[in-house]
């Protein structure tokens, strides 16, 4: 059962027969900005929207981060599908893998991010969306809707944390501007 996610709301990440997830993926997705344009014909803006996903220490320090221009954690526990500059296709645009038993300990920290490299607002894009999947089943855990969410360029999305032998994930929806993750660090370590 899907959990669609609210600013704040904290949830548990295991599985539903209580074991504790391993493998779960990030997944945004968005659409192209269709617009009429002269003459009421349609046109079609690409949106460059990327996911990252900062990884942090027990006192909100970067120890790495995967983007567009690091695809793996320098541990090789965290992948990143791959840049995705139009929102053209179905489904998931980009995706970020993580293997939660293979994130050093030093990691405390999972913070997701989503920003707009082609600077539109959050609320001109259709169709924009994160989730998170348990990799091993391939079943949706949360989804937060995107679109509706205003015309910022970036936001933090959630944080994964450590919480006693396991997991929690923290939706933080906080808002900001920039292009990359780079832009919003201070909301990063500000959200931890």
């Amino acid at each position: 059962m899907t959990i669609n996610l609210s600013k704040g709301q904290r949830i548990d990440l295991a599985k539903s027969d209580g074991g504790a997830l391993t493998r779960v993926k990030m997944g945004l997705g968005w659409d192209a900005i269709e617009r009429k344009g002269r003459f009421g014909r349609s046109k079609t803006a690409d949106v460059d929207l990327d996911a990252s996903c900062v990884l942090l220490d027990a006192e909100s320090n970067i120890v790495d981060a995967v983007w567009f221009r690091q695809l793996n954690s320098k541990d090789g526990s965290i992948t990143h599908t791959g840049d995705n500059l139009t929102g053209a296709g179905d489904g998931d645009d980009e995706s970020i893998l993580v293997d939660l038993s293979r994130v050093p300990a030093l990691v405390k920290t999972l913070s997701f991010t989503v920003t707009c490299y082609s600077r539109q607002g959050f609320s001109e894009i259709q169709n924009a969306f994160c989730r998170v999947v348990d990799e091993t089943t391939k079943q949706e855990i949360a989804r937060y809707d995107l679109s509706a969410q205003g015309p910022h360029t970036a936001m933090v999305i959630a944080n994964v944390y450590r919480h006693a032998d396991g997991w929690k994930m923290a939706a933080l929806g906080e808002t900001g501007e920039g292009k990359t993750y780079l832009d919003v660090v201070p909301l990063i370590t500000a959200s931890v």
